[in-house]
């Protein structure tokens, strides 16, 4: 965030900075669009642990043409998309794309669409799921699940698009019952190798663990705890709370243990209760099988089109000290998501 000015930053400050501003924005937003917007049908959410492929999978639908996204354009303004627009108009400049800070090959400019939709959920909820030590699962209420309807409209409306698409890792707090909320929606789950997701966990981890004040207010204002300076872990019913050195792969393993077991019982709750709309995506099968992209597209209703370029998954590194009954533990979790991702149907 080198290039953010100082009055980027005093802007982004004031906009991100306070829950209370967002709502207002978000009002201020609904009144000026009123009855323009058509109502969003068929939303898809993907969401899982972090490194996992969700953004690579996430601009595979983008690129579709049918869906519209928040994107690095919309911000700081993320609670208010068609205000910001007008405010900006043709001066908004484009920047060159360039690779994100993660370092790991994914380009973005102003047009590339990003995780940035916890911010209606932190404006609306925020204290309901975000603790200090970590975030917990919460139920919305049907207040709020109707803003979020009329938000994804406004999204939606702001890019002329029918459909909207999100990609949101903290969703998994609250997954079963925008499940349950939205039947229309389909949502994706990449899940990916556990030993090597938690290798790269443990790598963004010491790249994001330094960084300045303004960058670390910067991904708090977009819950994005992932790993970093201000990592909080997902902490999950039923589920190991990872403790101790956030330099061992253990804390990572026990991470990705506690919220893909979580995620794998609430999709075995799905499919109990009738849902379908809940599907796991392999990340190792995006490279490597050619049905596996088709597959997803019918999922969630869209044309598969000409196949994504997607880079093989590379292979973890080793054990590296990995404790043996937590990476079997892990595995047996990952095996479980693999059976299931082909036992879901495909979208009507």
């Amino acid at each position: 965030m080198s290039d953010y000015s100082r009055l980027d930053k005093v802007l982004h400050r004031i906009v991100l900075g306070g829950a209370a501003m967002g709502e207002i924005l978000g009002d201020i937003d609904a009144a000026m669009v009123g009855k323009a917007a058509a109502p969003a049908r068929d939303p898809v959410f993907v969401t899982g642990l972090a490194r996992a492929g969700t953004t690579v999978l996430m601009r595979a639908l983008y690129q579709s043409g049918q869906f519209a996204s928040l994107t690095y354009a919309d911000m700081p303004m993320v609670m208010a998309p068609n205000l910001w627009a007008k405010l900006t108009g043709a001066s908004q400049k484009e920047r060159v794309a360039k690779e994100r800070a993660h370092g790991d090959g994914v380009m973005v400019d102003f047009d590339a669409p990003e995780a940035l939709e916890e911010v209606f959920w932190r404006s609306h909820c925020g204290r309901a799921y975000i603790r200090p030590d970590g975030l917990v699962p919460h139920v919305p209420d049907a207040e709020t699940i109707a803003a979020y309807r009329a938000y994804q409209s406004r999204v939606c409306h702001r890019y002329g698009k029918p459909r909207y698409l999100a990609k949101n890792n903290n969703m998994m707090l609250r997954l079963l019952p925008l499940a349950r909320a939205m039947p229309d929606a389909r949502i994706l789950v990449p899940v990916r190798d556990p030993l090597a997701q938690a290798e790269s966990l443990m790598a963004q981890h010491s790249r994001f663990g330094e960084t300045d004040a303004f960058t670390r207010s910067y991904m708090t204002w977009l819950v994005h705890h992932e790993f970093g300076a201000d990592q909080r872990p997902f902490r999950l019913p039923g589920e190991p709370e990872p403790e101790g050195d956030r330099g061992a792969i253990n804390y990572w393993l026990t991470e990705w243990v506690a919220c893909y077991g979580y995620l794998a019982r609430q999709i075995d709750t799905a499919l109990a209760e009738g849902l379908s709309n809940i599907r796991p995506v392999v990340y190792e099968t995006l490279g490597a099988d050619p049905d596996a992209w088709p597959a997803v597209a019918a999922f969630v209703g869209i044309d598969p089109g000409a196949a994504p370029d997607f880079r093989p998954a590379p292979p973890p590194a080793g054990p590296g000290g990995a404790d043996a009954t937590l990476l079997a533990k892990a595995r047996a979790i990952y095996d479980g998501l693999c059976r299931r991702a082909p036992a879901l149907p495909a979208a009507n």
